[in-house]
């Protein structure tokens, strides 16, 4: 059955191949972009399937406005996107004001804002889905991408808890989390001026690396957009959704460190409560 999608950030990347794959298919989409422009051919093919809106999403006020006219103007949303979000690297001292406060009123604050205005519609149509675009970036961390890596955890600590309070209304909350891959990301990175400080270290290689364009990214988008899609008809709503061998492997050894850290303290918290 044909559904209808709100999703952020359609302009390019996961957004854009989403937003293609559902109208082909048949399904309608509400589709948010900071230039409309850019989905002109997709209107003009699809017409009245296509709903788009201009939304910037460090206005609070306008999400609220975009997703509330999206359910006014197409009755019911079966699923939330929330996909809009770009990366910042530097060393946290390296980064300034402006760039850390908009980093986060986009990724995080925006993402928040999108849900929270979401879920009373999804509440009263009886149920939805909600897919939160993250990263593997939300369970581990690179060096020079300490921001980047507080929006996607901070996220995914939101999502976690807001899934407890949803599920008896019938509303599903997944995370998606996808390696390294063949989209714009790297194009719409936002860089800190390097400071001298940081030449030698971590940050610097990692900054030489991608200066130098010695990455093998092997992730394909056309594929992790078609599980994307999958992952609505599961029951229950799958909590993450982990794309990519790179994601794997870094994830995988974030967990099982993060673990046997926790396992060599075990005698040392346990002896922490109150005394009998």
């Amino acid at each position: 059955m044909n559904k209808t999608w709100f999703i952020t950030g359609t302009s390019s990347g996961f957004g854009r191949l989403l937003t293609e794959r559902l109208l082909a298919r048949g399904d309608r989409v509400a589709a948010t972009v900071r230039k409309p422009q850019a989905l002109t051919d997709l209107k003009a093919q699809h017409g009245d399937r296509l709903w788009i809106a201009s939304l910037e999403m460090t206005d609070s006020n306008a999400i609220r406005a975009a997703i509330d006219k999206a359910f006014d103007d197409l009755g019911q949303i079966d699923v939330i996107v929330s996909n809009a979000g770009y990366g910042l690297f530097g060393a946290a001292e390296e980064l300034d004001d402006s760039q850390i406060r908009d980093l986060i009123d986009t990724n995080l604050i925006g993402s928040i804002q999108l849900i929270r205005t979401a879920l009373p519609h999804l509440r009263k149509q009886g149920g939805g889905r909600i897919l939160q675009v993250s990263s593997e970036g939300g369970q581990m961390a690179y060096p020079g991408f300490s921001l980047y890596h507080a929006t996607k955890w901070g996220i995914e600590g939101f999502v976690e808890s807001v899934r407890q309070e949803v599920a008896p209304f019938g509303i599903g909350l997944t995370l998606v989390e996808p390696g390294p891959t063949q989209t714009n990301f790297g194009a719409s990175l936002i860089s800190s001026e390097p400071a001298d400080t940081y030449k030698d270290t971590p940050v610097g290689e990692l900054r030489r690396a991608f200066s130098e364009a010695s990455f093998d990214i092997k992730g394909d988008p056309n594929k992790m957009v078609e599980a994307m899609i999958a992952s609505v008809e599961q029951e229950p709503a799958p909590r993450r959704l982990t794309f990519g061998a790179a994601a794997y492997t870094s994830i995988h050894g974030a967990l099982t460190g993060r673990l046997r850290e926790l396992e060599n303290q075990k005698e040392a918290a346990l002896a922490m409560d109150i005394d009998p």
